[in-house]
């Protein structure tokens, strides 16, 4: 005899609600985040993948109170769900901001402040030094598996934050505070060659003052060049430990704010 299926509407309403909800909280994260939400990706392909792992963490999915989609309660359970994923992903976009940054620095102190090209993560103007250090830190987000503890980190934050669940408040003081260690983590990065490029300039100074008739700008550029060139060779490789400490402090200040 063949079992029939019964299931209330009560059910049917939860199923829909907890799809919409967690579909809004993974399609936020993979927007804000940095590679899922460049501009270069395909809004199909983000909307594919976001229905993809909704699908996937249906099962594993609390209980949630069904809502009347057109109701003014579901329309705020929908801006929390935004805001917690577009929270988590921001974080991670200041992680890159902090390259951006300290290439940007150099590129300021060496003379290539000038040269820049379009980012296609974010379709802005940055320097190529700021655009060259991103990509590095994409290639080793990609190699230490940071996309797929992003996606774990997502995939756990509803168990640990349920649906429906509030947005403490010391969350966003939590993210002000990330800016000023962002900023600390970049300055770090770039203050080697800084460093080194400041020694120039001042010499050039003192070179300047001891012979006037020196042609300062034919000289002085193309040593801060390639003294600039030298520093970054030189540095690429504490780029790494400085990116790891970053990238899982990071980690960290989204596993707190998901409630993990």
């Amino acid at each position: 005899m063949d079992a029939a299926l019964h299931f209330s509407q009560a059910q049917l309403d939860g199923w829909i609600t907890g799809f919409v909800l967690s579909f809004t909280r993974i399609a936020a994260m993979l927007i804000a985040a940095p590679m899922f939400g460049a501009r270069t990706i395909p809004m199909q392909v983000r909307i594919s993948l976001a229905l993809v792992l909704t699908l996937m963490v249906q099962p594993i999915l609390p209980p949630v109170a069904p809502l009347d989609l057109l109701s003014f309660q579901m329309i705020l359970a929908v801006g929390r769900e935004v805001l917690v994923g577009v929270m988590a992903g921001f974080v991670l976009q200041l992680v890159f901001a902090a390259l951006a940054m300290a290439g940007e620095t150099i590129a300021l102190g060496m003379g290539l402040g000038f040269a820049s090209l379009v980012d296609p993560d974010k379709g802005i103007q940055v320097p190529v030094v700021g655009q060259a250090l991103v990509i590095i830190g994409t290639l080793l987000f990609l190699a230490m598996d940071g996309h797929l503890a992003l996606m774990r980190f997502l995939v756990e934050s509803f168990t640990t934050m349920p649906i429906g669940s509030g947005v403490p408040v010391e969350s966003f003081t939590a993210i002000v505070g990330w800016g000023s260690v962002m900023f600390g983590h970049a300055v770090m990065i770039a203050l080697p060659a800084v460093g080194a490029l400041l020694l120039a300039n001042l010499s050039m100074g003192v070179v300047t003052r001891a012979a006037p008739a020196l042609n300062i700008f034919a000289v002085g550029f193309p040593m801060t060049l390639m003294l600039g060139f030298i520093m970054l060779y030189s540095t690429i490789g504490a780029i790494d430990g400085r990116f790891t400490a970053l990238l899982s402090e990071g980690f960290s200040l989204i596993g707190w704010l998901l409630g993990g």
